[in-house]
C-alpha cells in the first residue's frame, strides 16, 4: 500500500482542533536564527535511489576511521581495544532481537543483564545504587542536574569550567525548559576546587569533572563538603570511565549522583554513537532517579529473578507525573560494556587503565622535548592539554597532513575563551612508541 501523505484539507482540519495556525507554530521555541527561511539550500527536490547512493557514499568517504593512522583524538570518545568475544557476545540472537522487557516471566535473560550492568557500574564508580544506562554521558549529566533540583527543591545549578561543554550544553537545554538557572564557571584547566567557593544557598547541585575536559584529574572530595554545607548535592561527571581503574571513585569522594560515559568499555567509536549513560546516586534518591531500574526479587517458587521496579511504564508516558522523560535505554551498548566488563574483570580494568596512564605519561614526555611545547595539565589519566607557539587549528592540519591526527583544538570546545594555541591529546592502549615517537617528530617539523 503506497503511502500517501496528508491533503492541505486535512492538515487544517488537525491545526484547528489544537488551536494552531500553522506548523511553523509548533517551533516557536526554536530561536530564528536557527531555522531555515525555506528550503535547504542546495539540495534537490529528489534524487533516484542509486543518485542518492553515490552521494551518500561519496560523503562517507570523506570520512577517516580512527584506525586509520595515528590517533590521539579524545575528549568525551576514545579510541581502546575491544576484544572480539565482545562483538560475538551482543550479536547473539537471543540479545540482538530481544525487545524491552516489560514482561518479565519471557525476558529474564535481558532483565538479569540489566542487573549485572547495574551492579558492575555501581562497584565501578563506588557509589550504593545505578540505572539501567542513560542514552549518553552529557544526558545523564542533564537529568542529574534536574534530579538535583527535585530532591533539594532549589533551581539553582553550578558547573565547573572543566566540564565537557557538549555537557554543559545539554545540562543548560534540558534546564531552560524547566526553568532552572545554570551557572557556568569560566573555562580552567585546573579549576574543579573553585566550585568549593562558589557554591551558595540557593544551589540544589554543584556539577564537576573529573578527570575534566582539559584531563585533569581532581579529588573532589572537598567540593562534597562544601556543596553539603549548603545544603547542596555534589555531581559528579566522567568522560573516560577506564580511569576509574586508578583514580578514587566519585563515591569515595562524597558525591551524592555521578554519571558518565561508558563508550571505553566495549563500545566502538562509531564516529559520535550510539553511546551509553551511566548514572550512580546514593541509595536514599533512589525514587528520584531517573530511567529504568532492575530489580532482583523471588518468583512465586521462591526461585530467583529479575523484573523492572519502583519505575513503570506508564510513568513515562504521564510526562507530567514522572521524574523523567527518558523512557529507554541503550540496551545493546549496555550489553556490550557488560561483557566487556566482565571480561576485564578488576584486575583487568587495573591494568587496562595503567597501560592508558603510563602510555599518556610517554606521550606527554615525548610532545614536552618539543620546541615550544608547553603541557598544561597538572595531574592527568590518559589525556592532557599543551600549548603551542602556533594557532592550534593551523598545527592540526599540518599534522593530519603527515597521518597523525593530534588532537581536538580547544578553541573549538571553548570558542573565545583564549585558547587558540591549545591541544586536548589522548593516549590509550592503541598507541605505540612508534606512534609516539612519530607524533612528536610530526610536530617538531611543524613548529619549525
Amino acid at each position: 500500500m503506497r503511502y500517501l501523505p496528508l491533503s492541505a484539507d486535512d492538515r487544517a482540519q488537525m491545526l484547528k482542533v489544537i488551536g494552531a495556525q500553522s506548523v511553523d507554530d509548533f517551533y516557536s521555541d526554536v530561536p530564528a536564527a536557527a531555522r531555515l527561511p525555506g528550503q535547504v539550500p542546495a539540495l534537490p527536490n529528489h534524487e533516484g535511489e542509486l543518485q542518492v547512493e553515490r552521494h551518500m557514499s561519496a560523503l562517507a568517504d570523506k570520512n577517516r576511521a580512527a584506525g586509520e593512522g595515528r590517533f590521539f583524538v579524545g575528549c568525551g570518545a576514545y579510541k581502546h581495544h575491544i576484544p572480539a568475544s565482545v562483538d560475538h557476545i551482543i550479536q547473539r540472537s537471543e540479545f540482538l532481537t530481544s525487545y524491552t522487557p516489560y514482561q518479565p516471566e519471557i525476558a529474564q535473560g535481558t532483565l538479569q543483564t540489566l542487573f549485572e550492568f547495574q551492579t558492575q557500574v555501581a562497584a565501578l564508580t563506588g557509589m550504593e545504587i545505578a540505572n539501567a544506562s542513560m542514552y549518553d554521558g552529557s544526558t545523564a549529566c542533564a537529568e542529574a542536574a534536574v534530579m538535583a533540583c527535585r530532591v533539594t527543591r532549589r533551581n539553582v545549578v553550578i558547573l565547573s569550567g572543566g566540564l565537557h561543554p557538549h555537557y554543559a550544553d545539554t545540562t543548560r537545554t534540558l534546564c531552560e525548559a524547566q526553568g532552572i538557572e545554570v551557572i557556568q564557571l569560566p573555562p580552567a584547566v585546573d579549576g574543579e576546587l573553585e566550585l568549593a567557593q562558589a557554591v551558595n544557598d540557593k544551589a540544589a547541585c554543584v556539577i564537576g569533572q573529573s578527570p575534566n575536559v582539559f584531563g585533569t584529574v581532581t579529588d573532589l572530595s572537598p567540593v562534597a563538603d562544601a556543596a553539603h554545607a549548603k545544603g547542596a548535592l555534589l555531581v559528579t561527571v566522567f568522560t573516560e570511565v577506564v580511569s576509574l581503574g586508578l583514580v578514587k571513585p566519585p563515591g569515595e569522594m562524597g558525591a551524592d549522583i555521578a554519571v558518565g560515559e561508558g563508550q571505553s568499555i566495549g563500545v566502538p567509536l562509531g564516529f559520535g554513537g550510539p553511546y551509553v549513560g551511566l548514572f550512580t546516586c546514593g541509595s536514599k534518591f533512589l525514587r528520584q532517579m531517573p530511567g529504568r531500574l532492575c530489580g532482583e526479587t523471588v518468583d512465586a517458587v521462591g526461585q530467583r529473578g529479575f523484573v523492572l521496579t519502583l519505575s513503570t511504564r506508564e510513568q513515562h508516558i504521564r510526562r507530567e507525573k514522572a521524574t523523567s522523560n527518558i523512557c529507554t535505554n541503550s540496551g545493546l551498548c549496555m550489553l556490550a560494556f557488560s561483557a566487556h566488563m566482565t571480561l576485564l574483570g578488576n584486575k583487568g580494568l587495573t591494568h587496562l587503565a595503567t597501560l592508558n596512564h603510563e602510555t599518556a605519561c610517554d606521550l606527554a614526555d615525548a610532545l614536552s622535548q618539543v620546541k615550544g611545547v608547553k603541557v598544561l595539565t597538572p595531574r592527568y589519566f590518559n589525556e592532557f592539554a599543551f600549548e603551542t607557539p602556533k594557532p592550534a587549528d593551523q598545527v592540526l592540519a599540518a599534522l593530519e597532513k603527515k597521518d597523525v591526527l593530534g588532537g581536538v583544538r580547544a578553541s573549538r570546545l571553548f570558542p573565545g575563551a583564549g585558547l587558540d594555541n591549545v591541544i586536548i591529546a589522548a593516549a590509550t592502549e592503541c598507541v605505540t612508541p612508534e606512534d609516539i615517537a612519530n607524533y612528536a617528530a610530526a610536530l617538531a617539523e611543524v613548529l619549525k
